[in-house]
């Protein structure tokens, strides 16, 4: 199959992939962007006893119903209480405890006066306002009781959760397995940064390129690897690759040239072959192969082509992979403030940078070649074949980066 239109590819591709299931145990350090394998329940009340929300004094509100600035209510400070301690006195009619924020409420207190609200008294205390019976009081249980259940299977962790989960008193948690990609570029005139750089050798960016974006999206890349124009020696490494990754991605030798070795590549390891080029500029020469029931995604050797394709095709299998809604493809609509003036025969990607639902053209070449212009970039400005030009003030479709 031929010159698929990208919602074909994708298709194409997400019917041969499935949510991993894999389980492991990882500490909360690790557990970043990890999605939960089973649910979460509160192992003890949170917070485990009343406590101050604020620096002040706790007392009963009786006896501070009638306090004001000219008349305050004069209490007998029991003693001080600081968080992460527990004090010894109950709050009787006519005395106060002093007492810090996150600290227990004592017995016999049902309020907390803000020491804004008095004299800051240490062994009498005067209060200027009155407070309500349980206001400024945190209550056992606020936050969540012991039994429910605060984290459910599927949900992806964020700063927050794993904040959450340390509050549980948790040091590891259960996740489903990230997906394993392997990154291997090709093209006898890439060589690696740190070598010498001699006559026809380019520096090889999209390694960089794509293991950082994969790393970025949460994935473990199990290696990134450069090989020449060798169709065995490529067959080889992608042979060993898929012992271990779930899906692999290669950059370069997938047009119709002689170095084009892909083709050859997909032959020697008796892939089945998904499709082979996409209506889609840049990248049209896309190779997606199924190894042993392992992905094998063949971008452009064009940093840009690469780049923009790891977006369209790679990360919607990542997504269904590891069942993180986070990794959806999105779109939104936008304002055009600049002016491209090619008409588009199929789909055309092009970078953009958008912001207050405008969206611009930086400065620079396009060509799929040209990485350096999309630096800064948030977005693929999303033009439809058959499209003659965009001019300031068209709507546009945008993928967000």
């Amino acid at each position: 199959m031929s010159g698929l239109i990208l919602e074909q590819a994708q298709k194409l591709l997400l019917e041969r992939v499935n949510r991993i299931k894999d389980v492991e145990e990882v500490t909360l350090w690790d557990a970043a962007r990890r999605v939960l394998a089973e649910d979460v329940y509160a192992r003890h009340d949170q917070p485990p006893f009343p406590r101050s929300p604020l620096d002040g004094y706790a007392v009963r509100s009786g006896d501070i119903r009638t306090a004001a600035k000219d008349q305050p209510v004069r209490l007998k400070v029991l003693e001080e209480v600081d968080a992460g301690h527990v004090g010894s006195k109950c709050v009787e009619p006519g005395t106060a405890v002093r007492i810090m924020t996150g600290a227990p409420i004592p017995d016999g207190a049902d309020c907390i006066v803000g020491q804004e609200d008095t004299n800051y008294g240490e062994e009498t205390v005067e209060v200027y306002e009155p407070v309500g019976s349980y206001e400024n009081y945190c209550f056992t249980g606020e936050d969540y009781k012991a039994g429910t259940k605060i984290l459910g299977e599927g949900m992806t962790l964020g700063a927050v959760e794993i904040g959450i989960l340390a509050s549980l008193g948790l040091e590891s948690v259960a996740v489903y397995r990230s997906p394993k990609a392997t990154v291997i570029t090709t093209g006898d005139e890439i060589i690696l940064p740190g070598e010498e750089l001699t006559g026809g050798k380019i520096y090889d960016s999209n390694l960089y390129t794509l293991v950082t974006r994969l790393r970025m999206w949460g994935m473990e890349v199990t290696a990134g690897k450069r090989v020449g124009d060798d169709p065995k020696a490529a067959a080889e490494m992608i042979r060993d690759a898929a012992k271990e990754a779930d899906l692999v991605v290669t950059t370069g030798g997938v047009s119709v040239g002689k170095k084009d070795i892909m083709h050859e590549v997909v032959k020697l390891l008796g892939c089945e072959t998904i499709f082979w080029k996409i209506a889609v500029k840049p990248g049209m020469p896309t190779l997606c192969a199924q190894y042993q029931g392992k992905l094998l995604v063949c971008l452009s050797g064009n940093p840009y082509g690469a780049t923009v394709n790891l977006e369209l095709l790679v990360r919607p299998v990542l997504e269904k992979m590891s069942g993180r809604p986070d990794l959806k493809i999105k779109r939104e609509r936008a304002v055009m403030e600049s002016t491209f003036p090619k008409m588009s025969r199929v789909t055309r990607y092009v970078r953009g940078y958008c912001e207050d639902g405008n969206v611009r053209i930086p400065d620079g070449s396009n060509a799929s070649g040209i990485l350096s212009s999309m630096c800064g970039c948030n977005c693929l400005i999303e033009i439809p074949a058959g499209t003659q030009r965009l001019e300031p003030g068209d709507e546009a479709v945008i993928v967000r980066l």
